[in-house]
């Protein structure tokens, strides 16, 4: 079964949910495939990184709700084992980050590039905005440094991660993560990995008895 997932690196719910898929899958005895599909929770430009709880302050309503909401992420990630660390964290545009996971999974690193990401971005406050910081990223993973610098240095890749963007929001993603499952059923939100498994199931159930 191939299973679509459609993330961005700067949504903490996004790195649960992958934790949590990778949970389901491991309990799973099904093949599948992962396809990771690019979707931007804010496109605009991001001049000048700045402390990401500024940003959820300016947005949800004060610097309380933005601390309140930080802190119950930060809680059910640590119930997955993640370490969300939203005093280090600033914000980024995630285009040129979304790029490299491209180019990584033409190489066969996706899986790692973007765990790599998330932990750059939420464990150690780095700006995944920044291509010399993508360019480490990427050799913490295997990757060629001076190889990914040219490459976002460039216009490789733009048009294509455009129109996949956009893809994205023409099939009706929203919000993430969307895991979308045999092409055909999504399932929105972190969900708990029961919730992914019973849902592997009733789409293999579904898929045997349509074929």
């Amino acid at each position: 079964m191939e299973i679509e997932v459609y993330a961005d690196v700067v949504c903490p719910w996004c790195y649960v949910g992958k934790r949590r898929l990778e949970q389901a899958l491991a309990a799973y005895d099904g093949d599948v495939t992962l396809r990771y599909r690019p979707f931007q929770l804010d496109p605009s430009p991001v001049p000048e990184p700045r402390p990401l709880l500024d940003g959820l302050a300016a947005k949800f309503g004060g610097v309380e709700q933005a601390r309140q909401m930080a802190d119950h992420v930060a809680g059910v990630a640590a119930g997955v084992g993640l370490k969300l660390d939203f005093d280090r964290a600033v914000t980024a545009n995630t285009f040129d980050a979304h790029r490299l996971i491209r180019f990584a999974d033409a190489r066969g690193r996706a899986a790692e590039t973007i765990e790599g990401l998330f932990k750059a971005h939420f464990t150690d406050g780095v700006d995944i905005g920044s291509r010399s910081a993508l360019a480490s990223v990427a050799a913490s993973v295997g990757l060629d440094a001076p190889e990914v610098r040219a490459f976002l240095d460039s216009d490789a890749g733009v048009a294509e991660l455009q129109a996949e963007l956009a893809e994205a929001r023409s099939i009706g993603v929203t919000s993430v993560p969307t895991f979308v499952l045999a092409g055909r059923y999504a399932v929105s939100g972190a969900q708990e990995p029961e919730t992914l498994l019973a849902a592997l199931a009733e789409v293999e159930r579904r898929e045997s008895s349509d074929g």
